[in-house]
């Protein structure tokens, strides 16, 4: 075995091994397969934040992309507003990417959007650099022949490692679980459950506490807050009705008018 096909193996072994650490809820047999052929293929770590896996499938992040970029000694990329298809009054703005992986290689386009519909509450205001963001990720995955959608074109996982902990904490749930490395806050991803399932989002929370065995949400490792997220999107697929039950014995009970 070559030295490259040996060390490409061994990243996949360790992608695989961390994923089941990391969600081992979702990590079916056909992700994991999924996720050694992104490591094999692009190089993709897991540690690093270049790829995540949400509701059962894969997603890259722009830091992934742009490593990779990187690794493949992309030649250059531009970005450029869209002046005419944008409108600040509405902070809704269209970027357009080009990529160029080589002076010989031909040009790889892409176009991201942003407003205030389409991104978190954590970020808003940022509405253009993210859609350049979006738009960057578009160009290279359509350069490099990837797949698998990026976590950023995600309206409600647009936030990023910038966002202030005051921003975190917003809605009672703790931002002290914010990633690094390019990957989304737990808050996020927990907020993109509530929201894909209709949720009550304070029910939630108080599952959350009794799941994770501490007083309060912030008080609950990184480690608890994941397999939580992991384990209320298993059973909101399998079975919303039970699990809204579920959620309903949290509720308080209202006292009784004098």
């Amino acid at each position: 075995m070559s030295p490259s096909v040996n060390r490409k193996s061994c990243a996949a072994h360790r992608n695989t091994a961390l994923a089941r650490t990391i969600w081992p809820t979702e990590c079916s047999k056909a992700n994991l397969t999924a996720l050694r052929e992104l490591t094999i293929r692009f190089g993709f770590s897991v540690s690093m934040g270049e790829v995540r896996l949400l509701n059962g499938a894969w997603y890259v992040t722009n830091s992934g992309l742009l490593r990779l970029a990187e690794r493949r000694h992309c030649l250059g990329i531009r970005t450029r507003l869209v002046a005419q298809l944008s409108d600040p009054a509405a902070s809704r703005w269209i970027f357009k990417a080009t990529v160029y992986k080589s002076a010989r290689s031909r040009s790889f386009v892409g176009y991201g959007d942003a407003d205030p519909t389409n991104v978190s509450s954590l970020v808003r205001g940022a509405e253009l650099r993210i859609a350049e963001t979006r738009a960057v990720n578009r160009a290279l995955r359509k350069a490099y022949g990837i797949g698998i959608c990026s976590l950023e074109e995600l309206g409600s996982l647009s936030a990023t490692s910038n966002s202030s902990p005051a921003e975190s904490q917003s809605n009672g749930f703790q931002g002290s679980n914010a990633s690094n490395n390019g990957r989304p806050r737990s808050r996020d991803r927990l907020c993109l459950v509530i929201r894909q399932y209709n949720l009550d989002p304070t029910l939630v929370k108080a599952y959350a506490i009794d799941f994770c065995g501490t007083q309060t949400l912030s008080a609950a490792s990184r480690d608890r807050i994941e397999s939580f997220i992991s384990h209320l999107s298993a059973c909101a697929k399998e079975n919303r009705d039970s699990l809204v039950c579920k959620l309903n014995s949290y509720a308080q009970p209202q006292e009784a008018k004098p």
